[in-house]
């Protein structure tokens, strides 16, 4: 009697699922260092093109040709564009940014030190500004033709109609200049106030962390005007797009089905209208995040705050090359890694993308 011959399991579709995530990555990588890439050259060529000639900026009013072309020589700017596009190209593949015009510091080095009052700034103005605008647009949604939806509405569009840099100044004008109550842009602390010890790179947490809470006090008033344009810059575009998101899932279908079959209201507007209203917030959060951390350069000007963004503008303002490039190729990589994060946060939150 012949025996029944079961088959066995084959480790086939394992891998070829495997190959296909493996070459879905391969892509995205791929993708995202042509971006970067692209971004790189761009720059590149424009701040030689567009920019300033530095070496005015670098030597005296007075100084004659051999000294200009050996400033020049020394900056590596003698070179024609294309051999300097290849020379930047080499350092940057070995993680080399180069040597800050300014600062006369590698520029990685320079980036480093001033992201953590970047980060400082960031975080609250995006806990406040991603909370505020959520719970606004939902609450408007909710009492949508309402008194509190028109008003919600015409501070939204007022928030996206003022320049955060003019905000900024607005706020310096009444709070410091004329009401006197808060710190004027001095920067992290006041004149004369040390630093606490490094432990976070936070100033109110380290001060906190040290036992001084004078100096967190005093650090935390130098955060209130920043954070609050910041946050004001973040919530307003959050609040349009849950509001219009959440008045569409109400009118969908699902919603009224999950009515009718007599689901509690909270379980209704939670679990069906409220996770598919919040999708298209999801790429808005991602814009904030990008904006707080690179899109904040004249908010950082504005209350000398010393941070990335002040960094940049500075080297704008010296036609510092290496900063400048140093910059654009930070604020590409955080555009790429965020976007790359929306991507999985989307799969995770409506499985449908995920095919």
């Amino acid at each position: 009697m012949v025996g029944t011959v079961t088959a066995r399991p084959t480790a086939e579709p394992a891998a070829a699922r495997l190959a296909a995530v493996a070459l879905l990555a391969g892509r995205k990588l791929g993708g995202a260092l042509l971006v970067i890439w692209g971004v790189v050259t761009f720059t590149f060529l424009v701040v030689r093109v567009v920019a300033p000639d530095p070496i005015g900026l670098l030597v005296p009013p007075g100084a004659g040709t051999e000294v200009r072309d050996a400033v020049r020589t020394e900056l590596g700017l003698d070179g024609s564009i294309v051999s300097q596009y290849g020379i930047y190209l080499g350092h940057l593949a070995r993680g080399d940014l180069g040597t800050s015009f300014g600062t006369n510091q590698p520029v990685s080095d320079d980036l480093l030190d001033r992201f953590p009052a970047t980060l400082e700034l960031a975080v609250p103005a995006l806990i406040i500004g991603v909370a505020l605008g959520t719970g606004l647009g939902i609450v408007a949604a909710l009492r949508r033709g309402r008194l509190a939806d028109h008003a919600i509405r015409v501070v939204t569009v007022a928030a996206l109609a003022m320049p955060p840099f003019w905000l900024g100044l607005m706020l310096l004008s009444l709070f410091f200049v004329s009401l006197g109550i808060l710190p004027g842009p001095i920067g992290r602390l006041p004149a004369g106030v040390d630093p606490p010890p490094t432990m976070t790179g936070s100033y109110v947490l380290d001060a906190l962390l040290a036992g001084d809470t004078q100096t967190a006090g005093l650090a935390a008033a130098q955060l209130v005007l920043p954070v609050a344009v910041l946050a004001c810059g973040i919530f307003a575009p959050i609040t349009r797009v849950a509001r219009s998101g959440m008045v569409e899932a109400l009118r969908s279908d699902y919603v009224r089905t999950a009515t009718a079959y007599g689901f509690p209201h909270r379980r209704v507007l939670t679990a069906h209208a409220l996770r598919n209203a919040l999708l298209p917030v999801i790429t808005m959060i991602a814009n904030g995040v990008a904006f707080a951390f690179t899109g904040a350069v004249l908010v950082e000007g504005v209350f000398g705050w010393p941070g990335i963004g002040q960094y940049a503008l500075v080297a704008v303002q010296q036609s510092d090359f290496p900063a400048l490039q140093g910059f654009v190729l930070y604020a590409a990589v955080v555009y790429v890694v965020l976007y790359a994060l929306v991507d999985l946060a989307y799969a995770a939150a409506d499985p449908r993308t995920r095919s």
